[in-house]
């Protein structure tokens, strides 16, 4: 329904509560049974006073969608340009619809997603991770690295929610605090754990908007930065002994395991062995909870698998307008 309405305002070439500029103008609805991909339902059809307006989506007499609801968006979440859809709509479904039509329907359902974006929180979350992904994007005359900041929450119910998507610079704690101030302020009160990765200032900045909350550095990517330059040929004996760390039973055999790690690798690979014991307090939390959970707190899988969906919707777009 919202894309018809889009569709209209291209067709009047004005918006709902603005002047009509050649005395055509809105004349209420008309019911509409459609058949979609999801089943028969019944829309709402807007009209104009001149009959004149024939919908695309949903042709005179028509009553078939073929899905035709979500590909614009589709096409449009993929990356593409208004132009690029024009032309792959006429390929696909042999009919016109003009550039600013599209722009129109794209612009509809952008305010469903401002209206996520600002949905109130869950009071609580069990367990929040958050990693960053960057984009080119294309400002002015140049192309630059934007990072867009996910943060995904473990609901007391078991369920999992993706919070929100942030847009900004490279990806720095001080932009994560305006990332956590919005999430306070649309409800949450605490989050019990956070599950970030190694960034210079993370705790300070979580403790600073949920200062109940503790935080467990990624292990994963502890294990990469310690990896980091190991030669090839004391990986995989480098990886076997580190994994003693943080498979121990609780964190005192944790600790006896790092002294142990460190007395055979601390001569050839000494910061990654500071790196561990900077990092102590943060890499250890997991320890405080049951066997069976600790996987999940300790690795950004999760957050890194909706990446990964991501980049594939994404991969062959070189870069993103503003």
């Amino acid at each position: 329904e919202k894309m018809l309405e889009g569709e209209l305002d291209g067709h009047l070439d004005y918006e709902r509560h603005q002047r009509s500029k050649d005395g055509n103008s809105r004349n209420g609805h008309s019911k509409k049974k459609v058949r979609t991909s999801f089943g028969e339902s019944e829309i709402a059809v807007p009209r104009d006073r001149d009959a004149s307006f024939n919908p695309m989506i949903v042709p005179k007499r028509g009553n078939m969608v073929d899905g035709i609801e979500n590909v614009i968006v589709s096409l449009y979440a993929k990356g593409m340009s208004n132009s690029d859809i024009e032309e792959q709509i006429r390929e696909v479904y042999n009919f016109d619809i003009s550039t600013s039509t599209i722009s129109r329907i794209t612009e509809k359902v952008a305010e469903d997603i401002t209206a996520w974006q600002n949905r109130p929180l869950e009071p609580v979350y069990l367990i929040v991770w958050m990693d960053g992904i960057v984009f080119k994007v294309r400002e002015g005359s140049k192309v630059i690295n934007k990072t867009v900041y996910i943060a995904v929450g473990l609901r007391r119910d078991g369920k999992k929610e993706v919070l929100g998507l942030w847009l900004g610079k490279n990806e720095s704690s001080a932009f994560w605090m305006s990332v956590l101030t919005d999430i306070r302020a649309r409800g949450t009160e605490d989050i019990l754990i956070t599950a970030t990765d190694n960034l210079n200032g993370f705790t300070d900045t979580i403790k600073n908007v949920f200062p109940e909350s503790k935080t467990q550095i990624c292990v994963v990517h502890q294990i990469r930065n310690a990896c980091r330059y190991v030669v090839w040929k004391d990986k995989k004996a480098f990886t076997g002994d580190m994994k003693h760390i943080y498979n121990a039973p609780n964190q005192n055999a944790a600790k006896a395991a790092l002294e142990d790690f460190a007395g055979k690798w601390e001569g050839k690979y000494s910061y990654a062995i500071k790196s561990w014991r900077d990092n102590w307090e943060e890499l250890t939390v997991l320890f405080e909870f049951p066997l069976e959970i600790r996987k999940i707190i300790y690795t950004t899988n999760l957050i890194e698998n909706l990446n990964g969906k991501i980049r594939k919707y994404t991969k062959n777009k070189l870069s993103f307008p503003t």
